[in-house]
């Protein structure tokens, strides 16, 4: 007697969503999408504090944001610090966003191979178990 499977067209649509939900992220991607997003970040906030504070600009007493300095050299709160900063939040973020894609796949990768060799071992537990 063959057992034939009935498959269920709901397992076959949680397939596919499992497998999108899995998929590997595109690093390169990922690094200019995160790098964008940081180097709008530093060039608003700092055209932002220019034209709150003006007077203030070079104290930053209305957002520490001459603290920047300490970590991207070349940033002064000033317009032409702004794109140099917007300069440094893209490599950062591109940096950022790429590392956190590669971790991410290298671990769903890890965890796959276990979850498979596991799954292998179970299913060929009894094998010698017929001779």
């Amino acid at each position: 007697m063959s057992s034939t499977q009935q498959t269920d067209p709901s397992d076959s649509a949680l397939e596919g969503e499992l497998d999108l939900a899995f998929a590997p992220l595109h690093k390169r991607c990922l690094g200019v999408a995160v790098g964008c997003a940081v180097a709008l970040l530093v060039i608003v906030a700092t055209l932002l504090h220019l034209v709150r504070a003006p007077d203030e600009a070079s104290v930053g007493h209305v957002l520490p944001l001459h603290l920047l300095s300490q970590y991207f050299y070349g940033y002064t709160v000033s317009p032409l610090g702004a794109l140099i900063g917007g300069l440094w939040g893209l490599w950062l973020g591109f940096v950022v966003g790429w590392s956190f894609a590669f971790t991410r796949n290298f671990v769903l990768a890890a965890i796959k191979v276990f979850f498979r060799a596991r799954a292998e071992l179970n299913e060929n537990a009894g094998f010698l178990d017929h001779i």
